[in-house]
Formats: structure tokens, C-alpha cells, sequence
């Protein structure tokens, strides 16, 4: 088997990738000033395109110097600035018709806050007509493989009686009709209905016909075919224009809504609605907004909309900066890519590459290591965007969850999208999910953005990776060898007939491939080998998936061997001996936090280097001393004085949940600032606010108060429980590769516990309901979820794939370890000490 990880090797070079898509179009030099606009991509894979694309350094420093130099008004105003204002959106207009080969006479820009606001335009201001005696009514009709934006749409026609059609992509060719149908377009009276469909699909890259459009418009096509009436065509292109040329003369949709995001990456919250200038005085509004109205009086119903279609559906002020970006976005689109025609070809090179690569990885017993979700086999850019839509297999042929998959891929910066990507028909259709397996899912919990990635087994979503003219080969590269290392039972096999049966569709016979040289070192993957892990330090545990639970005696007792408090969120552990509790747990225990210049949270899943920071706290002096390598230690009062008490204060979030925190000062943030490399601010717990636990509820009426912990005051794991987890990573038949050795302390840093006990089973702790540690009560509050985190080593900051790969394995995909707990408050003695050496108790029923 050595030979398929030799060929894989050979497939992961750039002479490879050329064999494959020889029409690569952008040269060396090109390719160099991309990467120049996008050094922030620097040791980031970034394969969300689908999501939002990445807008070019020079594209905001345009902007900037332009509204620098510049002075824009109103452009509801008359005076100068407005006028300035006004022609400058004007021009926008005419530049996005332009980019999509039309011209304002063939239709109208009205700009929205984004593609969705422009679906509700369309929807809300539609002559939908209820069926009546008289006439069948509107008919609303959609692909199921549309946006969940688009299918919102029969909110608005429910209620109005008409008709809504899902229609399947298979149906609409299928149940086509020969002969062409004569539509008189003067006739007032007919029946108006609307058909949309995606130009893309945003679930797995389908690109449907755009002669759709025609072919609906003209009847031609089911489900125009069936009802009489008008039919009008909404195209939504917003997944579509990022990489694909649309062109609108050839392909006149009625309505074609946008989000320049997509196109630019900047500005975010502006689309736009590109309405055909034909069918405009079809569109009804109800609600009028500033600027909107040639006259109206306020003392009776009298309003008269102006008579441009633009001036009267882009209600009050438009978000004219916005617009005026725009221009800078088409400038360096062009500059740096030339054409859309080359941003297909690159595009779709890169998705058709990693397609064929991923498509051919089996483990060692030839099972596939991937269910790719897909309707060709990416052959041309004409039926298949640049999106991979996939769920991992392990090799017993089951699905990874995608959350599994998506927090190893945060692990190593690689950055891809989860789930159902707001299109249930696509990921029904492509999962096999039926209709009630949805509404069991619900009731099961699991709802639309959540982690729930499987239930019974199956899988509710998947993993979308999607390109942009600026993704690189690298990216490919960085992400097919983060599959193989953390994801494919060693050792590898190739597909060899798939493989080169899918090479060679499409495309010329290239160089021998014995003439081919590695390209791997112009961007090392993170460092993701397996651990080697001395034997010494792990228990005689099971290696069985089934742990044997016995019942345990309520008054046996166990040993608390370590405490940990964790002054700084995300930095470095403080040991200690003994150490009191506080009201909301271990005393000073994550008090203070790190957030960026936006007073964002900074984690080490941001930030690495946060572990590397070592806090100290002195009871006596009342002091919190940092350290880190290279910096002179920094000292801070514990207490916020009553001076200083009415410091500025600031709002941030912790896992979602609101905090209210205290500045400490200039001194620490400079301090914090020069360690991390990016400006950055210590703050601390307002002394007057403190948040609820999240995790279960404490005894009495009043939940117990939390710190910025995530969610309960306490984390507590059991030493056998690591031991175990030491003895599946050394069984793994890929874990004898070279990197770094640790030992059981280092394994039990990576969970960054409150509390440590010696107990006598792996995993035993899951099933308690209480403990008491020295006459210490603390109830049970659930399991603690693990993300990525605990794949830093918290000795150096470097990241690996252990502990994560085998505990998420082990888990299947349900990636839990370590207990929260709370403390039960007594009266006799509130807040006591706790002490390593101390006698813990367990008790089944959480009473003592």
C-alpha cells in the first residue's frame, strides 16, 4: 500500500493539479498579485466562498482614500455633496447592468439590503390573485432546491389563496411540452405567476439551465406549461455571480436579486433587485417610505408613488457609502482577475481537482473515505460551480458528523461551512431525509444551525467547501492532506480506475507522471502527525468501544489529586495546593479575559498564544502577576478599587451570553498588546454583575452565579478516564508517527479542569448525580462538550489532531469529556477551602 500514499504525494503537486484542469487561467504573476492582496490569508484555508467571498486589501484602501477625498451628502438633498452623491450611485447602477450585459433600458437597479430583502420586495409587491369561481388564481412555484429565502416567499401567498407548486429539478425537463404556447403580454387580465429557480445551487453547485428562463416565460417548460396565465421568471443569481458571467440579454429574467458579498466580499448588507424594465409596472407597493412619494396628505389617504420604479421601492435613505464601494469592488475584480470567464475557469479547476482526489481516498479496506454529494462528475464549468458538498466515512462505511469534521478543520485554520446550508429540499433530496425523519429531528431537538450532526446514525446536514478567484491550489492541497492525516484509516488506498477514468474526461493527456516534483513546501500544512506516546504513563484500561459500569457504593471514596483555576480566560493553568471557593466557584477562577480592539473574546482558538500567558495570583499581597517568555512581569490589584470602581465599562459575550466587564487599564493592555501582536485589552468582571449557570439547575430558587466560564462554576475529570483516552491514541494504527511525546499531566492540561480526581473506572463520573469532597457538596450539572481547543498543546501553543481525533472516534462524533459541577451552598460554612489530598465521595443520588 505504500504505492496509493507515494500517488497521493505525486497528486498533491501543482504539475498534477495541471494534468487535471490544463486550463488554468491565471499566470504566475497574477497569481502573485492575488496573493499580495490577501496576505491575511497567511497560514488560512479559507473555503467558504459560498458563504461570504474575501474582499482585496487594495479594494478598502481605494474606498477609504475615495470618501477620504471626497464629501458625499444626502442624496435626498439638493445641495453639491448630494448631487456628487446622487450621480455616484447613478453610475454604480449603470456599472452593475453592465457587468451583466444589459443597459438601463432593459432594467432597473433598486438596491436592498441584501438578496433576501429583495425576494420579500419581490413577494410582497407581486399581483398575487386568490383562485376565485372565475379564475384558477396565481400559481407560486418554486425548485426545492432553492434558498430557504426563496421557499419564504409562500408566506406571503399562503394566506392570499394561492397556489404553491414545489417544483423537483428532475420535473421540470421531464414534463416539458413540445409545442410552443402563444402568450399575449398586452392582456391585463391574465393571471400573473411567478416561477423561480437558483442559477446555482448553493447546496452542492448544480448550475440549472439559465434557458429556464425562456423556456418558463414562453410555456414551454412544467410547471408554465400547465396553468394559463402569464408567467414571470425569478432568477436568484445571488450564489450564482460570484464566479459564473451571467448575462442578461440572453437570459432575461424578470427579477434577478443579488448580494454584492458574494461578488466583493465588501460591503456586506447591500443587494440588489434587477427588475426588467417590461414587467416593472407590475410590481405593487403598499408601505411607502421617505423619498418614495411625488405627494401624499398626512389628513386623508391620498399618496402618489414617483413614477421610476427605483425611486419608488427604495424606501428612505439608501446606504449611499455602501453603494459607492461598489465601484472599488468591479475595479479590482477586473484588475486582478481580468474577466468572470477566468474566475470560472479557476474556480471550477479547483473544485473540479479536489472532486476527483477526494472522490478516489479509500481506507485500508477499500471503503470510500467520502460520500460526495453531486449530480456530474464535474466535467465542465457549464453544469457545475466551484462548491464541494461531501459527509465523511469511516471505514466501516459510516457518516462522521460534520461538527466532528468542522472542529478538527478549526484545529488547523481551515475554514468550511456545516449543516443544511438554508436549503432543507437539496439536503432532504441528497441525504434521503423524508419529511417526517425532519419533524422527528425536531422533536428530537436538532433545529436548523445547531451541532446536532447525527441522529440514530444519520447524518441531518453535511460539509460544503466552496472557492473564490483568490482560493489557491494550497488550499486543496492543505485541505485533501487534513482528510488523509486525521480522517482515513492507514494505511491509504487509491481508487486507481475511478482515478484515472475521471482525469482523463474532459481533458488532453499530459507528461509522465515519474517527471513530477513535489510542490509541498511553498505552504506546509500545520503539523498533524500522531503522537508518540510512552506506554509508562497509561493505565491498564479496556481498549474496548463498551466500558463496563459497575454500581459503585455511595460512601466509597476517591482522591482529589490536582485544582486548577484559571485566572485569564484561555491563558495558562494556575496549580495550587488548597484554594478557597468564591460565590461563583474557585476564587478569582476565570475572573478576567482578553478581547480584541472590538471587545471581542479572544480564545485560543483565536489566539494560541493566550496559553503562553502565565497568571498569578499572591492572597496575601491581594495581586495578579502575569508572565509570559521575553515580557517582564506585569502586576495588577485583584480587587477593583473604589476609585477606580468607576472606570469605563463594557459590554462582551462569553459563549453567547452577555457580560457586563471593567477596563483594567492601559498598562496591561500595551503589555498584552506586544506578547500577542495585535492590539488587545484586559478586562475584568464587573464586581456588580455575574451571569446565571447555563448548566443544569442548583438547589434552592436561585441558580448558582458564574464567572466568565462557559457554563457551570466547576469542571471536574477523572485521571481513569484520561488514562483510557492515553490507550486509544496508542492503539490507533497511524499513532506511531513521529511528533510530540507527552504524558498523563500533559494530556490532562489540554482539558483544562477546575478539579482532578483519581477515580477507579474510565468515564464512571457520567453517571453520578453528586460528590462531596471533605464535607464540600457539589452537584452534578452534565457533560462538557469539547471543541477544538483541546488539541493545543498548552506547553508551546502548537496544535495537533490528538486528543480530538480519538475521543471524537470513540464517541462517534459526540465529542464530550470532564463533568461541570456546582457547588450546594452551606450555611455552616459557606466557602470553604478545598485541598489536593482530600477524600472524595460519591453519591448516585446527589444527597448526603
Amino acid at each position: 500500500m505504500e504505492a496509493h500514499s507515494s500517488e497521493f504525494s505525486r497528486l498533491c503537486t501543482f504539475e498534477s493539479f495541471k494534468e487535471i484542469w490544463p486550463y488554468f487561467s491565471f499566470g504566475s504573476e497574477q497569481q502573485e498579485l492575488i496573493r499580495r492582496q490577501f496576505s491575511r490569508l497567511k497560514d488560512i484555508t479559507y473555503l467558504d466562498h459560498a458563504g461570504t467571498t474575501l474582499f482585496a486589501e487594495s479594494q478598502v484602501k481605494m474606498f477609504y482614500e475615495d470618501i477620504s477625498r471626497n464629501v458625499y451628502g444626502n442624496p435626498h438633498s439638493l445641495n453639491p455633496s448630494s448631487k456628487m452623491t446622487h450621480d455616484t450611485v447613478e453610475r454604480v447602477r449603470y456599472r452593475i447592468l453592465e457587468h451583466f450585459n444589459t443597459s438601463p433600458e432593459e432594467y432597473s437597479v433598486i438596491f436592498t439590503p441584501g438578496c433576501t430583502a429583495a425576494l420579500k420586495l419581490v413577494a410582497d409587491s407581486f399581483p398575487w390573485m386568490s383562485a376565485s369561481d372565475e379564475h384558477l388564481g396565481s400559481q407560486f412555484c418554486y425548485l426545492t432546491d432553492n434558498h430557504t429565502s426563496v421557499v419564504g416567499i409562500r408566506g406571503v401567498t399562503g394566506p392570499q389563496g394561492v397556489g404553491t407548486v414545489p417544483v423537483f429539478p428532475q420535473e421540470i425537463e421531464a414534463r416539458a411540452k413540445t409545442s410552443q404556447v402563444t402568450v399575449n403580454t398586452q392582456d391585463e387580465c391574465l393571471v400573473a405567476h411567478l416561477f423561480c429557480f437558483p442559477a446555482q445551487s448553493n447546496f452542492s453547485g448544480r448550475k440549472y439551465p439559465l434557458s429556464y428562463v425562456r423556456g418558463i416565460q414562453c410555456q414551454q417548460l412544467y410547471p408554465a406549461c400547465e396553468h394559463k396565465g402569464r408567467w414571470f421568471v425569478l432568477l436568484d443569481a445571488s450564489g450564482f455571480v460570484g464566479c459564473s458571467p451571467l448575462d442578461l440579454k440572453q437570459h432575461p429574467a424578470d427579477f434577478v436579486p443579488i448580494s454584492f458579498y458574494k461578488m466583493f466580499g465588501f460591503p456586506t448588507g447591500l443587494g440588489a433587485l434587477l427588475v426588467r424594465n417590461e414587467v416593472a409596472e407590475l410590481l405593487k407597493k403598499k408601505y411607502f417610505g421617505g423619498g418614495t412619494a411625488a405627494a401624499y396628505l398626512v389628513g386623508e389617504d391620498y399618496f402618489v408613488p414617483k413614477s421610476d420604479i427605483v425611486s419608488r421601492f427604495e424606501d428612505g435613505t439608501i446606504s449611499f457609502l455602501d453603494i459607492i464601494s461598489l465601484h472599488h469592488g468591479f475595479d479590482a475584480l477586473h484588475r486582478l482577475t481580468g474577466s468572470m470567464m477566468n474566475i470560472q475557469l479557476h474556480t471550477f479547476g479547483l473544485a473540479r481537482y479536489t472532486y476527483i482526489i477526494l472522490s478516489c481516498l479509500c481506507h485500508s479496506n477499500a471503503q470510500p473515505v467520502a460520500q460526495i454529494y453531486c449530480d456530474s462528475e464535474f466535467e465542465n464549468a457549464t453544469d457545475q460551480g466551484a462548491i464541494l458538498n461531501f459527509n465523511l466515512l469511516d471505514c466501516y462505511g459510516q457518516v462522521i458528523g460534520y461538527y466532528q469534521v468542522d472542529k478538527m478543520a478549526c484545529l488547523f485554520n481551515i475554514h468550511l461551512r456545516t449543516g443544511c446550508f438554508c436549503n432543507t429540499g437539496a439536503c432532504q433530496a441528497y441525504l434521503g431525509i423524508s419529511n417526517q425523519v425532519v419533524k422527528s429531528n425536531l422533536q428530537a431537538g436538532h433545529v436548523c444551525g445547531d451541532n446536532i450532526d447525527l441522529i440514530d446514525g444519520h447524518p441531518t446536514g453535511s460539509v460544503r467547501i466552496s472557492f473564490g478567484y483568490m482560493s489557491t491550489f494550497e488550499d486543496c492541497q492543505c485541505l485533501l492532506k487534513f482528510i488523509v492525516d486525521c480522517f482515513v484509516e492507514k494505511p491509504l488506498r487509491l481508487d486507481q480506475k475511478r482515478l484515472a477514468r475521471l482525469k482523463s474526461a474532459g481533458t488532453a493527456e499530459t507528461s509522465d507522471s515519474n517527471e513530477l516534483t513535489s510542490l509541498l513546501t511553498e505552504r506546509p500544512m500545520p503539523e498533524m502527525n500522531g503522537l508518540n506516546i510512552s506506554p509508562a504513563f497509561v493505565s491498564k484500561t479496556s481498549s474496548q468501544d463498551t466500558i463496563p459500569m459497575e454500581d459503585r457504593n455511595s460512601e466509597e471514596a476517591y482522591t482529589l489529586t490536582n485544582i486548577f483555576i484559571y485566572p485569564i480566560k484561555s491563558c495558562a493553568a494556575f496549580e495550587v495546593t488548597e484554594w478557597p471557593l468564591g460565590t461563583q466557584g474557585l476564587l478569582y477562577d476565570r475572573m478576567w479575559m482578553v478581547v480584541n480592539e472590538n471587545g471581542v473574546c479572544l480564545s485560543q482558538k483565536r489566539e494560541p498564544k493566550l496559553c503562553l500567558v502565565h497568571p498569578r495570583i499572591c492572597l496575601t499581597s491581594k495581586t495578579l502577576c502575569l508572565e509570559a517568555s521575553g515580557m517582564d512581569p506585569i502586576t495588577l490589584p485583584l480587587e477593583i478599587s473604589k476609585e477606580r470602581h468607576g472606570q469605563r465599562t463594557c459590554q462582551s459575550k462569553v459563549c453567547g451570553d452577555r457580560v457586563q466587564t471593567v477596563d483594567c487599564g492601559e498598562e496591561v493592555s500595551v503589555w498584552l498588546s506586544e506578547f500577542l501582536g495585535k492590539p488587545c485589552c484586559l478586562i475584568r468582571q464587573s464586581p456588580s454583575f455575574a451571569p446565571d449557570m447555563k448548566m443544569g439547575k442548583g438547589k434552592g430558587s436561585c441558580p448558582p452565579a458564574l464567572s466568565l466560564v462557559n457554563e457551570a462554576q466547576f469542571l471536574l475529570i477523572n485521571r481513569a478516564s484520561v488514562a483510557f483516552l492515553l490507550s486509544r491514541i496508542i492503539n490507533r494504527q497511524d499513532s506511531s508517527n513521529n511528533c510530540t511525546s507527552f504524558d498523563m499531566l500533559q494530556l490532562i492540561s489540554r482539558f483544562r479542569a477546575n478539579l482532578v480526581i483519581s477515580g477507579s473506572e474510565p468515564f464512571e463520573e457520567e453517571d453520578w448525580t453528586g460528590v462531596k469532597i471533605e464535607g464540600t457538596h457539589f452537584q452534578m450539572a452534565g457533560k462538557c462538550s469539547r471543541c477544538q481547543m483541546i488539541g493545543i498543546d498548552q506547553t508551546s501553543g502548537t496544535k495537533f489532531q490528538e486528543p480530538l481525533r480519538s475521543l471524537s472516534n470513540w464517541r462517534s462524533g459526540k465529542v464530550t469529556f470532564g463533568v461541570y459541577l456546582n457547588y450546594v451552598l452551606q450555611r455552616s460554612n459557606p466557602y470553604p477551602t478545598l485541598s489536593v489530598g482530600s477524600q472524595v465521595k460519591v453519591n448516585p443520588t446527589g444527597e448526603f
